[in-house]
């Protein structure tokens, strides 16, 4: 990949920071309607963010690092030359999120029986703890299997049965119980869990949060590739690194299980096989209601040795003020997270994760809307802040800190709108909303998409938890409508299978690993179209005097009722 060098980047951006705003602003295109600003947006402007957010540089965007530093730098840059105010009431374009790194060294072994067995890092298995201590182990931990580890009241359905399972290690399954129809097991029963699509219940961190409030002294997430959404090869990348989270308060306590792992799939079936439980019926036992823990008659012990460092990331925040006066207060959140993975100094050869697709076009993408509102000679009757976060992949860890101290109440926060991942392989006919069916978000969507003469599907993926997985989540956890697009499946000019081939190569080949840069087949057409989609959006949620809603029956419509009622 060409490399933009930091001190060319850092030159240009002195320059760009000596001028004053209102010199800027007048240099701005004065876009005379909707039309010509959709029309800014360019595949050449998009892969100039690209590159230079995506060289090696930028050393991969990990947070603390210089990557942050540059990638930071870049954002305010940009935002100041489109003629943005800064989105902090101090009067900065910087939130600071205090955030603790923990590197740890672990070594892991199992008691089966009366024979002891070393389990190897990370061939076996991955381990991680957010308790900021020089070393944290578990010895002797007794294994229970607790099915998938959902309480879930709506459904009836309890995996813990009043257990006492304090000081234990829980093993578990990975996504929702995915329960076969009476009539057709063929099918899926619809009563339970969405049927093929994730509920909040099938994703880890809800599994480790449900293992803390059990006291549990770890947890061992049973991996495989379909139902978590992706190969082995990224825990070991995701988790098996420096990890954040989030300083706790002076007086906090850390409420987070001690220590959390998954194992790989033929270890884990190993360790079923080598205790006599056939590991395809003890899954078939968990898809009942009536399951309960089943102790397993073996022991773990971990021991993590941590590096532990304290460091103070950026979230980057932009506004654009609204043009009505009654309506100023009014605001909607565009977001992108602008970090990725950072270095792995344990690797040969390349050891930069560049994230390209993840989320070098996400932040381009933020960035070339921002610039389109920026330039319209009629502000949109509510604000915008365009927010750049940090440690989404840590854990949404920056949407979460805002989120959870806002510079705009919730309860002004009409929308937000959040572009991770563009579609790097050319037009579609169609556009898929993640979450479809979520809010009145979606009606907005499909307007916008017959001007282009496309269709709203979906998520082909449903299984994969998408709506989990990103920083829309935060603000939905909070009551306000969000809208997470992906890319269409049915490309011009292609067969139907190119679409899921494509996504499946990139998920295979590509994701939270080295080799996420930019390709020689990227086609950006398909991006463009997708975020003037989302201008057209945008623009009407700026401009209608409704707020948007979540459906009747969604599980944060009454979150959103009590914040709206607290106005």
């Amino acid at each position: 990949m060409k490399i933009t060098t930091a001190v060319s980047v850092t030159c240009v951006l002195a320059l760009i920071n000596c001028l004053p705003t209102n010199s800027l602003q007048a240099q701005q295109a004065q876009f005379k309607n909707l039309g010509a600003a959709l029309n800014s947006i360019t595949s050449e402007n998009l892969l100039e963010h690209i590159e230079i957010l995506a060289s090696d540089a930028y050393e991969g965007r990990g947070p603390g690092g210089v990557g942050e530093d540059l990638t930071v730098e870049y954002l305010i840059g940009q935002f100041m030359r489109f003629g943005l105010e800064p989105g902090n009431p101090n009067g900065t374009y910087i939130q600071e999120v205090p955030m603790v790194g923990i590197e740890s060294e672990s070594s892991a072994h199992l008691v089966l029986g009366d024979k002891k067995q070393e389990i190897t890092y990370p061939q076996d298995y991955v381990a991680w703890t957010s308790h900021p201590n020089p070393e944290v182990t578990v010895k002797d931990s007794n294994l229970i299997f607790v099915g998938y580890g959902v309480e879930a009241p709506e459904y009836r359905w309890d995996d813990y049965k009043g257990a006492n399972l304090k000081g234990h290690t829980l093993v578990m399954l990975v996504n929702d119980p995915q329960i076969p129809h009476p009539g057709d097991p063929s099918r899926l029963d619809l009563r339970y869990f969405k049927g093929k699509e994730m509920t909040y219940y099938g994703r880890w961190t809800y599994k480790l949060e449900m293992a803390a409030k059990k006291g549990a002294a770890a947890v061992i997430l049973v991996h495989e590739t379909g139902p978590a959404g992706y190969p082995y090869f990224v825990v070991i990348n995701s988790w098996g690194r420096e990890n954040f989270t989030l300083k706790p308060s002076p007086n906090g306590s850390n409420h987070d299980v001690p220590v959390a792992s998954w194992f790989s799939y033929e270890r884990a079936r190993s360790m079923f096989d080598e205790l006599g439980f056939d590991f395809d019926e003890l899954k078939q036992r968990a898809l009942g209601p009536d399951f309960a823990p089943i102790p397993l008659r073996a022991k773990v012990s971990f021991k993590l040795k941590n590096k532990i460092r304290e460091i103070t990331s950026k979230n980057v925040i932009a506004k654009i003020e609204g043009s009505k006066s009654y309506r100023r207060d009014q605001h909607i959140i565009i977001t992108a997270h602008w970090d990725h993975i950072g270095i792995n100094k344990k690797l040969k050869g390349d050891q930069i994760f560049n994230g390209a697709l993840d989320n070098a076009t996400g932040v381009a993408g933020l960035l070339e809307l921002a610039e389109m509102f920026a330039g319209m000679r009629r502000p949109l009757a509510r604000s915008i802040l365009f927010l750049a976060t940090t440690a989404e992949e840590q854990g949404l860890l920056g949407a979460k800190y805002y989120a959870e101290n806002p510079f705009v109440p919730m309860n002004q926060t009409v929308a937000n709108i959040n572009v991770d991942g563009l579609n790097q392989w050319g037009p579609t006919r169609d556009i898929v909303v993640i979450g479809y069916g979520a809010s009145s978000l979606d009606t907005i969507v499909e307007q916008a998409a017959k001007t282009q003469k496309r269709t709203v599907k979906g998520d082909p993926e449903a299984e994969k938890g998408y709506y989990y997985r990103s920083d829309h989540f935060q603000f939905a956890k909070k009551g306000v409508p969000a809208l997470f697009l992906n890319p269409g499946t049915e490309y011009l000019g292609r067969a139907s299978t190119y679409g899921p081939r494509k996504r499946a190569e990139y998920r295979n080949n590509d994701y939270h690993k080295v080799s996420d840069e930019i390709k020689d087949d990227w086609n950006l057409a398909g991006a463009v179209e997708d975020l003037r989609l989302l201008g057209r959006v945008i623009y009407r949620i700026g401009h209608e005097e409704t707020w948007p809603t979540w459906r009747l029956g969604n599980e944060f419509l009454n979150i959103r009722q009590r914040s709206l009622s607290e106005k």
